[in-house]
């Protein structure tokens, strides 16, 4: 990806460094300094995004994914447009200042059409105070732009990885690294803050492939960081890595890319995602003292959530919003954390961004 943006050998000597330090106490030296770095920089409020998986339908085969096109033992899905509403207003009314919209990908007139015009009806709760983030994978820059003049601000689209050989393997309809590059660019010059992340401790990822990957996202300039650990799916092609799938690793691994990635980005919004409760009960919280500064509490009705399995194990599928909230509440304050109640809560990094001055006198 040479031709799209130059990584600084620099920041990748730099983020190895910092994930190579993987003892005991070396890693919670690691974790001070990211915490530093995140109250100096975003400070100690934890911001909330109600997250709504709103359809499992896929046109995509990553071999890691539980939604992917060819797993047929998952039972399809799609909320209706009343249905995200009504987690909007729910988001709305609860002051969780944020709305995520989340799905399988899909490229077709029909559900672009749906997404604008939902997008339109959430902008009318509340005189337009929900922020939205939407995660729908690559589109044109067409598709884009309607859907930021629609009322979302947000885009997340993870890379997964920026190992181009290790791409191609995990996305085998020929899905291009380069062209998903492109997709940030294109997200950017449409004016959204912008947000990607990868998958952490893949089969055949390296230190250094992860090193590069948060190279990545400084010369990207990337307003947002959502990430987290591989965990094998049992209805995917990557299902027999669970017989040496360890745990323990895995989610060390992720806290030390969470803390690097804070390091070295600073004022960005750093995700501490679901996937790592998954591995730990305290995950979550054990991510915010790495420097993570957002959480994503699921706000889809629970009917739909087991149907909505990227990886094994997820937490929270049984339990509704209002138990969600309750216990997320809990889990952040007991780190010392506020909540930015009713707030977007946007990135530092994107107001400095978009205002070049206010970044030189900073």
């Amino acid at each position: 990806m040479k031709h799209i943006v130059e990584i600084d050998k620099k920041v990748v000597a730099r983020a190895k460094q910092l994930l190579a330090m993987d003892s005991a106490d070396a890693a919670a030296d690691l974790f001070r300094q990211a915490y530093g770095v995140k109250l100096d920089t975003v400070g100690p409020t934890v911001y909330l995004r109600g997250l709504v998986e709103f359809s499992n339908i896929c046109s995509r085969n990553c071999l890691y994914c539980g939604i992917r096109k060819s797993n047929r033992n998952t039972p399809r899905f799609r909320l209706s447009k009343e249905e995200i509403l009504d987690a909007a207003r729910w988001t709305y009314q609860n002051q969780y200042g944020s709305l995520v919209l989340q799905s399988g990908e899909r490229n077709d007139d029909e559900f672009i059409d749906f997404v604008e015009d939902t997008l339109r009806e959430i902008k009318k709760i509340g005189g337009g105070a929900l922020g939205v983030t939407i995660s729908l994978g690559e589109q044109t820059r067409e598709t884009y732009q309607r859907w930021f003049d629609a009322g979302a601000h947000r885009y997340l689209l993870r890379i997964e990885t920026t190992n181009p050989t290790l791409y191609a393997i995990l996305h085998p309809d020929g899905d291009n690294l380069e062209k998903r590059a492109r997709c940030l660019t294109a997200l950017r010059d449409v004016g959204y803050q912008v947000g990607t992340g990868v998958m952490i401790g893949l089969p055949e990822q390296t230190i250094d492939d992860l090193a590069r990957d948060i190279a990545f996202f400084k010369a990207m300039d990337i307003d947002m960081i959502g990430m987290g650990p591989f965990i094998p799916h049992h209805d995917t092609p990557l299902a027999d890595l669970a017989e040496s799938f360890d745990p323990e690793k895995q989610f060390n691994l992720a806290l030390r890319m969470i803390a690097a990635t804070r390091i070295i980005l600073e004022d960005v919004n750093i995700a501490a995602a679901t996937a790592l409760q998954a591995l730990k009960e305290d995950g979550r919280e054990r991510a915010l003292k790495a420097g993570a500064n957002i959480i994503m509490p699921n706000v889809t009705a629970t009917k739909y959530r087991r149907a909505y399995q990227l990886y094994d194990n997820k937490p929270c599928l049984d339990e509704n919003s209002n138990q969600c909230k309750t216990c997320l509440a809990n889990r952040i304050l007991s780190q010392g954390e506020s909540i930015g109640l009713g707030q977007w809560g946007d990135a530092p990094h994107f107001a400095a961004r978009v205002n070049p001055e206010k970044r030189k006198l900073s």
